[in-house]
């Protein structure tokens, strides 16, 4: 009995302990009245709705501009309307091939014989037989009909073709076939461009995602012979409309006129370029006669890999893909915030796809859709967050991120002082692990909201399972491909991309709802989970006095980056002494931001603030991430504008941490070392007066 009573005081002192730490933001009675909403919304969030969402909005193949893309975007309105979501649509026209055109793939020497473009039909899944099906294509290839000889290029990245430049393989007028892997597929077109090539053939290796990582479907999750991944190929030096780079591709019939480029000044890519399956990949290896690949470039197929086909092996490429002016349209559904409905919490992930897109990205729109009626039930309730929170559903994203860039740049004045943060969730259920990546202000609410999260059909929280030490999870650095990027690395508006990921059937026409149900998550109940936490985040952002930001993670990840570069750079620079004015830069920085910190709750708990002071405060936190924002844009892309992150110009998704230091790195440059220290002492400097500013008003107030 005795034990029973202390475990019983030891519960409740925990439990006094935990009540008397007030959430990030907020006062104490602040932190107790978020507590009570979280719990209520938690169990707001209706999980088989997710499922009903999803196998509808999956029902069919819609790529943008499609009717089929059309009737999901009603679907979406529908919903968000119904829930009393202000919702509007945002139209652009924009230059994407509006369907794959036709292409053709056969070997014509030694021996004529047509080559598979398009998944086999499985009599089991009635998805694979679906009359809109298309072939394998890479939107943005170049149209052509060339009758060639191959080479092999590995993974086709810029050091696969310098090694081949080296070992002296000439790859003028040739088709070159590279395999799937460690870069953006649009980089694999660009580079074999540059070096003189007549076409490319981008497969699926059977050792990156075929049979020698396990079952292939039907029977498993891994790419069978005919499985095959689709994609945009554009790798123009922005992001967005290739005809309007910096403006808004607003509607030709609207008042205002944007100017176009003619397509004729772009880079878009001249020469044919399609995907194939590893079993049509399989018949043009298996007679290729050069010389054997390096080590490291031997895939899964049973046969030695040749640089070269040989001059008795010849390849004929036909692609004809006409691109036009295409109508898209953004969905936004806004829950308007009762006291600040200028401060904006914005979430979204893109509804266009490639085929049925039930994985990517199905699942994130239909756990937004989840979202929109839980937040409607809330507002029903009378207890409305007290900024708006947004679901938006953008439209193009297949295509290269088109739809989001060009709201973002629509909207840039308005997003720069009124944006709190941008929360993306491309096939944001993918899986059951749990996994995200963000800017340094938005790591701890993402593992903040995961603890409040059951994991389906456990008694453990999301962070339990997230976690490997039980103290904290693992948050990457966020990168390229997808709706981010406009927001976080053109306008500095704190970002983050979460949700669950396994295995998946990539961008093929097997990523349907059959295979999501057998594969993907059988329960249909990470949905609702996932629809929590990112629920639970966006009510910590929309309820908090101040927003709950976490400012000192910028000293922090900032030491460990810049320390990183370093090492990066005596690699080839020995006598490199580091960036010094940079890193005395960090320190002050790191002083500053943890005053804040300590400050923030203290006068929470014993001053009582207005709404003209909060708004004030808020506005200041909001300008914080603009500090690296660079006018001049980065070295290889002047549309990059953030000195903090960047996607990588050579691959594509990776990210790039300090890219302006990390784009030296790449190219084994000195000279510039010294000036990229300056611009990036002064940005943090800037920073740093803007906390100190921020800890000033506080104090004054």
């Amino acid at each position: 009995m005795k034990k029973i009573l202390l475990i019983y005081l030891f519960l409740g002192l925990i439990f006094k302990l935990q009540a008397q730490s007030p959430l990030d933001g907020y006062s104490e009675s602040g932190s107790r009245t978020q507590t009570d909403l979280e719990e209520l919304f938690l169990k707001m969030v209706d999980f088989p709705s997710f499922k009903s969402h999803l196998k509808t909005i999956t029902s069919n193949p819609h790529t943008a501009g499609s009717k089929a893309n059309e009737e999901v975007r009603d679907y979406l309105v529908e919903v968000m309307t119904k829930a009393n979501l202000e919702t509007k649509l945002y139209p652009y026209d924009v230059y994407i091939p509006k369907s794959p055109g036709t292409s053709i793939v056969e070997i014509v020497t030694p021996k004529r014989k047509p080559l598979n473009q398009m998944e086999d039909v499985i009599p089991e899944n009635p998805y694979s037989s679906h009359p809109n099906l298309d072939k394998g294509w890479n939107a943005y290839s170049g149209s052509g009909d060339v009758i060639s000889e191959v080479v092999y290029a590995n993974y086709g990245t810029k050091e696969d073709f310098e090694k081949l430049e080296e070992l002296g393989i000439n790859i003028q007028g040739k088709v070159v076939m590279a395999r799937y892997g460690k870069n953006f597929r649009g980089f694999k077109a660009k580079y074999a461009e540059q070096y003189g090539a007549a076409g490319v053939l981008i497969y699926t290796d059977p050792k990156d995602y075929g049979y020698s990582r396990g079952l292939v479907y039907p029977e498993g999750n891994n790419y069978s012979e005919s499985a095959i991944q689709r994609g945009s190929v554009l790798t123009e030096t922005f992001t967005g409309d290739p005809l309007t780079p910096f403006e808004p591709a607003l509607p030709l019939d609207g008042k205002i006129k944007v100017k176009r480029l003619d397509p004729k000044e772009t880079n878009l890519h001249s020469i044919p370029v399609t995907p194939i399956g590893y079993g049509a990949a399989k018949e043009i290896m298996e007679l290729m006669k050069g010389k054997p690949v390096p080590g490291g470039w031997q895939g899964g197929l049973p046969f030695t890999y040749r640089l070269e086909g040989g001059t008795e092996l010849k390849v004929r490429l036909a692609v004809s893909q006409p691109k036009e002016i295409v109508r898209i349209n953004n969905v936004i559904g806004t829950v308007k915030g009762s006291m600040y409905p200028d401060e904006w919490i914005i979430l979204g992930c893109h509804y266009d796809a490639w085929a049925f897109g039930t994985t990517d990205p199905g699942s994130g729109t239909a756990m937004l859709l989840t979202l929109s009626e839980a937040l409607g039930k809330l507002v029903e309730e009378g207890l409305s967050p007290k900024r708006s929170i947004m679901i938006a559903h953008w439209d193009g994203e297949e295509y290269g991120v088109i739809g989001s860039t060009e709201w973002v740049e629509q909207m840039k004045e308005e997003l720069g002082s009124k944006a709190v943060a941008y929360l993306n969730f491309d096939a944001g259920v993918s899986g059951r692990n749990f996994g995200g990546a963000a800017a340094p202000t938005l790591k701890k609410i993402m593992q903040d909201a995961a603890k409040r999260v059951t994991y389906p059909d456990s008694s453990k929280t999301v962070f339990d399972m997230w976690s490997k030490n039980g103290e904290n999870i693992s948050i990457g650095n966020l990168g390229g491909g997808s709706d981010h990027i406009g927001f976080y690395m053109h306008t500095g508006i704190p970002s983050l991309s979460g949700g669950t990921g396994g295995k998946t059937l990539y961008h093929t026409n097997y990523d349907d709802f059959n295979f999501y149900e057998k594969f993907i998550d059988p329960s249909l109940k990470m949905g609702g989970a996932v629809a929590q936490w990112a629920g639970i985040m966006a009510l910590k952002l929309a309820n908090a006095t101040f927003i709950p930001y976490d400012i000192p993670r910028y000293a922090e990840d900032l030491s460990k980056h810049f320390a990183t570069s370093t090492k990066k750079i005596k690699t080839y620079f020995p006598d490199f002494s580091g960036f010094q004015h940079a890193e005395d830069a960090i320190q002050s920085l790191a002083e500053s931001t943890n005053l804040l910190s300590e400050l923030m709750p203290q006068v929470l708990e014993h001053r009582n603030f207005n709404k003209k002071e909060i708004k004030e405060i808020n506005l200041a936190l909001i300008q914080l991430e603009k500090s690296f924002i660079y006018q001049e844009g980065m070295p290889y892309g002047p549309w990059y504008l953030s000195l903090y992150a960047s996607s990588d110009p050579y691959s594509g998704y990776a990210s790039w941490i300090l890219p302006a230091i990390e784009y030296q790195i790449e190219n084994s440059k000195t000279e510039n070392l010294d000036h990229w220290d300056e611009v990036y002492a002064k940005a943090i400097l800037d920073l740093n007066q803007k906390v100190i500013n921020i800890s000033q008003k506080l104090k004054n107030l």
